[in-house]
C-alpha cells in the first residue's frame, strides 16, 4: 500500500507539472527562469518555503541529531529564525536590483551593476562549484525515501529515477511547475512531520517520558563543551546572513511581482517552525527505540516505518521525496540559467532555454555520480555548500548599499574567502572552534574593502540599490 500511495502522489505531481505548461511562454527565458516576475504572494510563499524546507529538513535534521547530538539541531533552528528578519529587509532590495537590471540569475546582478565580465565569471563559477554538493544533498535524501518503502533499489537506480522526475518538472514550463507542485509538497511535508512526531510522543507516553528516555540514551539539551557552543553560534550567524546569497533563493525572489509581495510572504514564513518540535520527537524516538540504525539519515523514515501503518508511510515518504525533487528541480534550473547566461552569454536568448536543458542533464548526471560514489552525511554537505554561497555576501551588500566597492575588490574578496573556507574545511583546521565559513567571510570583507580602496579612484562610483527606486 505504501508503494501505491507514494507512486500515486508522484504521478499526480507530474500531472500538475504538465498542466502548468499551458501558461508558459515558449522560448521566453524570463518566463522560464523567473516566471515572468509575476508570482503573487500565495505562490511565492509556497515556492520560497519549498526552498527553505527541503529534504535536508525532513531527513538531514533528524539524522544530524541522531549522529551528532542536539547541537546540530539547535543551529538548524537558530539560523532559519535569524534568516527570516534579515530576509524581510534584504529580499525586497534584491528584487529591486533584479528588476532594475533585468537579472534572471544572481551573477546577472554583478555583471550589470559592476559592468565587469571577470567578476561575472568569478561569481558564476563559484556558484556552480558549490551547487554540486547541494544537488548531491537532494539525491542522498531521495535515495533514503525510496529505499524506506522497501523498493531495495541500488543507489544508482534510485538517483536515476529521481533525476528523471526532477528534469521533467522543469522541462515543461521552467519555474512554474515547481511553484505549483510546491503547494502539494508543503501540505504533505507538514502533515508527515506532525504525524510521525505525534506517533513518537504517544509511543513513549508523552513529551516528558520521550525526553527523559532520550536523555538516558545520551541526548542532552546542553552543550558538552565550549567549543561546540562556539561552533553552533557562529554557524547560526554565518548561515543566517548567507541565506539570501543562495542562488536558488535569489531566483525565487526574482519571481515575485513586487517588493510588497515579498514582504507579505516573509511575514508568514516563521509559521513553518512549528514543525520542529515534531521532528525533534522523531529524532529522540529513533535514539531510544532504534539505536542501531546504520545510516543516521534514515532516522526519520525508520521512525515512520516503525510506528505507522503502511499507507501513512507512503504519504510520509512522498512528502520527503517531493521536498528533495522540488529543490533539485529549482537548483537544476539555476545551474542551467547561470551556464547559458553567464558562462556562455553569446547564446541567443531564444536558444538559451534549449541549451539550459542540456546543461541541466549534465548537472544531474554529475550529482548522481557523486551521490553514488561519495555518499556523505547531509549536514556535512549543507555546511560545505554554504561555505561557498556565503562568500558572495560582501558583493551582494555592495550592490545594495555601497558606492565605493569595486569589481576588483569584490572579486578578490570572493576568491580569498573561498580559498580560505575550503582550506580550513579539507585540512580539518579550526580557528577558535568557529565556523570556517564565518572565518573566511571575515577575511573576504577585509580583502574586498582593502582592494576596493586601492582601486576606487579608477572607476565610476555606482548608485546602491537602497537609494534607487
Amino acid at each position: 500500500m505504501a508503494i501505491v500511495i507514494f507512486s500515486g502522489i508522484l504521478l499526480f505531481s507530474l500531472y500538475l507539472a504538465v498542466r502548468s505548461s499551458g501558461k508558459a511562454k515558449k522560448g521566453n527565458m524570463e518566463d522560464y527562469l523567473v516566471g515572468g516576475r509575476s508570482f503573487n504572494g500565495f505562490i511565492l510563499f509556497f515556492l520560497a518555503i519549498g526552498e527553505v524546507y527541503s529534504i535536508g529538513t525532513i531527513i538531514g535534521f533528524p539524522g544530524g541529531i541522531y549522529a551528532k547530538g542536539v547541537g546540530y539541531g539547535l543551529w538548524f533552528l537558530g539560523y532559519i529564525l535569524l534568516a527570516y528578519p534579515i530576509g524581510y529587509f534584504l529580499a525586497p532590495l534584491i528584487w529591486r536590483a533584479g528588476k532594475r537590471y533585468n537579472a534572471m540569475t544572481a551573477p546577472d546582478l554583478f555583471k550589470s551593476h559592476f559592468k565587469s565580465r571577470p567578476l561575472e565569471l568569478i561569481v558564476a563559477c563559484s556558484y556552480l562549484l558549490f551547487l554540486i554538493p547541494w544537488g548531491q544533498l537532494q539525491f542522498e535524501g531521495l535515495n533514503v525515501a525510496l529505499n524506506a518503502l522497501g523498493f531495495n533499489l541500488s543507489p544508482s537506480i534510485a538517483v536515476f529515477i529521481a533525476g528523471v522526475i526532477a528534469y521533467l518538472y522543469i522541462s515543461v514550463s521552467g519555474v512554474k511547475a515547481p511553484a505549483i507542485i510546491s503547494i502539494l509538497k508543503d501540505i504533505l511535508l507538514f502533515a508527515a512531520i506532525i504525524i510521525v512526531g505525534v506517533a513518537a510522543f504517544r509511543n513513549l507516553d508523552g513529551v516528558h517520558n520521550l525526553f527523559s528516555a532520550a536523555k538516558s540514551h545520551g541526548a542532552s539539551l546542553s552543550f558538552t563543551n565550549t567549543g561546540d557552543l562556539t561552533f553552533s553560534i557562529t554557524t547560526i550567524i554565518f548561515q543566517a546572513v548567507a541565506f539570501y546569497c543562495l542562488p536558488f533563493i535569489v531566483t525565487v525572489v526574482f519571481t515575485s511581482k513586487s517588493e510588497k509581495t515579498i514582504k507579505r510572504a516573509q511575514r508568514f514564513m516563521p509559521l513553518y517552525m512549528l514543525m520542529y518540535p515534531f521532528l525533534i520527537a522523531s529524532s529522540y524516538f529513533a535514539l531510544v527505540g532504534l539505536p542501531n540504525i546504520d545510516n543516521p539519515n534514515h532516522a526519520f523514515i525508520a521512525t515512520a516505518v516503525e510506528l505507522l501503518p503502511s499507507w501513512v508511510v507512503g504519504l510520509v515518504a512522498a512528502g520527503a521525496a517531493l521536498s528533495g525533487l522540488l529543490v533539485l528541480a529549482i537548483t537544476s534550473l539555476v545551474v542551467g540559467g547561470i551556464f547559458t547566461r553567464n558562462l556562455m552569454p553569446s547564446i541567443p536568448e531564444n536558444k538559451q532555454r534549449k541549451w539550459s536543458q542540456f546543461v541541466v542533464i549534465g548537472y544531474l548526471l554529475i550529482s548522481m555520480v557523486l551521490t553514488v560514489g561519495m555518499p556523505s552525511l547531509m549536514l556535512h554537505l549543507i555546511n560545505t555548500a554554504y561555505f561557498g554561497f556565503g562568500q558572495i555576501l560582501p558583493g551582494l551588500l555592495a550592490i545594495l548599499f555601497s558606492k565605493s566597492a569595486t569589481a576588483k575588490g569584490v572579486g578578490a574578496g570572493i576568491i580569498a574567502g573561498t580559498v580560505i573556507a575550503l582550506t580550513l574545511q579539507f585540512t580539518g583546521m579550526s580557528v577558535f572552534s568557529m565556523n570556517n565559513g564565518l572565518v573566511a567571510l571575515f577575511f573576504n570583507f577585509v580583502v574586498t574593502i582593502v582592494v576596493s580602496l586601492m582601486t576606487t579612484n579608477k572607476v565610476q562610483l555606482l548608485t546602491p540599490m537602497v537609494n534607487s527606486k
